[in-house]
């Protein structure tokens, strides 16, 4: 049994004259379906597409899943060193049509690409049903700071890949329900023939997308790897550890009081990045988990454990999770090592100077008086380890959008250091490369000024047949070089197991 919305042209038209973009949607049943078989049965339409999905908590899988393929729009920055600054190149593909460069900031670009459209409100369709999905990478940091720029750009990834869809396909968990989304874009069509035309096409891409999902799938195959993963780094043991003397050098002479220093892993894949995608969420199901496919043979998967920043109406939302300890073998020793992770003064005294981080960046933006500790320090679960997390909450001010909210958090102070700017100029001295999506940020927003993002960690960006992973950790006065190189390797563990899953078992 299905159902479409709005029923009729004449209820369409109502529609459009309350907004300049009306979404047409059709609810079918989805309980013979999964968000991954559905991707692999539509992904094959276009060089570009994307999945979103979330399990809260690492446990508890989320309402929605969303997906979509043919972005109509796809902005890719680039940053250029001129005369000693960061300039950003920002190029403007409208698919089909035209493509410009500009040299503005990009947030600019995009304020413009979302300014015109107001969308119309239909009950009960999930939150995210039209907008943008994309990363900024963690070199977009230099639009809103001046920083140094020593490290190699070996790979020439984008900093940033934003790309707008008109059609979604958003998956109902708890009623096994596909809403499959076609937005209508009224803009340009002057006359009632203009407005039928494109309701006519909207109407012809639900179908489309209804056949598809009732086709048969395809699982990409590739041979089974039999001889062990040979992963590299882009640095050496010896020369990790140097970095991290010389970081609490640093230290010791008052210049931070944190630094996040990390280093990239790679390797050969035989198989493809979605066979990955699918091995990760089994071995590491996450709050933000995503798969990017960018075009051409550029990839970026992951599962995230922890939100950037939230923008719902006016209404933001931080959480900064620091304080790690490993999952219990059985419910008794998970709690006392909750209980024991509740306890560890090292592990609090970090979270707490990476929660006034927050605080202090959030305040940037909000209104005076209204950023809240909304819950101090609490456990959360996932697959693999617990952490302590903290949830701040405030008010966007009224002169500002969730652009200026994503600009002032970013990137987060877990990934960077205490105080950011220090602690990002030793980055960039003591890194020998660019981190690339790495840091940055994953995320989605809509043409109502909401937005959703997650840090890019448990992060691969997949360029032919190299992938690459990459994993740091918080140096701080204390800290064992030899302990932290060894914390790189763990934290990259989940990744490089997907990676092995897939091309063995997969």
């Amino acid at each position: 049994m299905s159902s479409i919305a709005p029923a009729s042209y004449d209820e369409f038209l109502a529609l459009a004259a309350r907004g300049t973009v009306v979404p047409l949607v059709k609810t079918v049943m989805a309980d013979l379906l999964t968000p991954v078989s559905a991707y692999l049965r539509i992904e094959r339409q276009s060089e570009r597409a994307f999945l979103l999905e979330s399990v809260e908590g690492g446990e508890k899988i989320a309402r929605y899943s969303f997906l979509g393929i043919a972005p109509h729009t796809i902005v890719r920055a680039k940053n250029r060193e001129i005369d000693g600054r960061t300039e950003v190149e920002v190029e403007v593909e409208r698919v089909g049509s035209s493509t410009e460069i500009q040299r503005r900031p990009m947030l600019d670009v995009l304020r413009d690409l979302m300014r015109p459209h107001r969308p119309v409100k239909v009950p009960g369709i999930p939150p995210f049903s039209c907008g943008a999905v994309g990363y900024f990478g963690y070199d977009a940091v230099r639009w809103f700071e001046r920083l140094p720029d020593r490290a190699s750009d070996d790979l020439g990834i984008d900093t940033a890949v934003v790309m707008f869809f008109a059609n979604l396909l958003a998956f109902d968990h708890v009623k096994h329900q596909i809403h499959i989304i076609s937005n209508i874009f009224t803009e340009g069509a002057t006359d009632g023939d203009g407005l039928r035309e494109k309701y006519i096409a909207a109407c012809s891409e639900i179908a489309r997308l209804e056949a598809a999902l009732a086709a048969p799938v395809e699982i990409p195959q590739a041979a089974r790897r039999l001889e062990p993963l040979q992963v590299g780094s882009n640095m050496t043991r010896d020369h990790y550890t140097a970095s991290i003397e010389k970081i609490k050098d640093y230290i010791r002479a008052g210049d931070a009081f944190q630094v996040v220093f990390s280093q990239r892993f790679e390797t050969d894949i035989s198989t493809s990045p979605f066979q990955i995608y699918r091995a990760l969420r089994v071995v590491n199901p996450s709050p933000y988990m995503f798969f990017l496919k960018l075009g051409g043979d550029r990839t970026l998967l992951g599962a995230s454990p922890e939100m950037l920043v939230r923008c719902t109406g006016r209404q933001l939302e931080y959480r900064p999770i620091a304080g790690t300890y490993k999952r219990g073998a059985s419910e008794a020793e998970d709690q006392r090592l909750a209980e024991l992770l509740l306890e560890d003064e090292k592990e609090k005294a970090e979270h707490v100077m990476l929660v006034d981080l927050g605080r202090n960046d959030l305040g940037r933006v909000a209104e005076y008086g209204s950023v809240k500790v909304a819950d101090l320090m609490f456990v959360e679960r996932f697959s693999h380890v617990m952490h302590l997390v903290t949830s701040l909450k405030a008010t966007l001010r009224e002169d500002l959008d969730c652009f200026d909210a994503l600009a002032a958090v970013f990137p987060a102070g877990t990934v960077s250091g205490a105080p950011k700017v220090r602690a990002m100029e030793i980055i960039d001295e003591l890194e020998p490369t660019r981190r690339g999506a790495y840091s940055g940020a994953v995320m989605y927003f809509d043409y109502s000024g909401n937005l959703d993002s997650c840090i890019a960690l448990r992060t691969m960006f997949a360029e032919g047949q190299k992938a690459y992973v990459q994993a740091g950790g918080g140096i701080v006065a204390d800290s064992m070089p030899d302990t932290e190189y060894t914390e790189t390797i763990n934290k990259s563990r989940a990744l490089i197991r997907a990676i092995e899953m897939a091309e063995k078992e997969l």
